[in-house]
């Protein structure tokens, strides 16, 4: 039960989001460095395919981003990393309130077992 494909997706999609939260943290700090670059994370489309073949485990994979830059050489777009914030932390509180609803259903079939 603890290795179903809904279960492992779940917790890639946890990872994944996580490692995008650190990339957005990082491109929100450097907003002002010159010559950075934003990192952007993806792994939404492996982890479907992922699922589709049976597994759900993928891992999340940081590239630099390719929008145009500032006179600076700096690509970071604060409105961007903004909402891309925003969405990233409802995706994670989504998925843990999935997550805790697999595990309160476990834990209540072996209450009452």
């Amino acid at each position: 039960m603890f290795d179903s494909v809904t279960l492992t997706a779940l917790s890639s999609a946890l990872d994944g989001l996580a490692q995008r939260q650190r990339a957005i943290a990082n491109n929100i700090a450097n907003v002002n460095t010159p010559n950075y670059r934003a990192q952007r994370v993806s792994f939404e489309d492996a982890l479907a395919q992922s699922v589709k073949n049976g597994s759900g485990s993928v891992t999340a994979t940081t590239s630099l981003s390719l929008e145009p830059t500032q006179l600076n050489g700096n690509n970071v777009n604060i409105d961007t990393e903004t909402l891309s914030n925003i969405d990233t932390v409802l995706r994670y509180q989504f998925a843990t309130q999935a997550v805790n609803s697999d595990f309160n259903q476990i834990r209540a079939a072996i209450r009452t077992s």
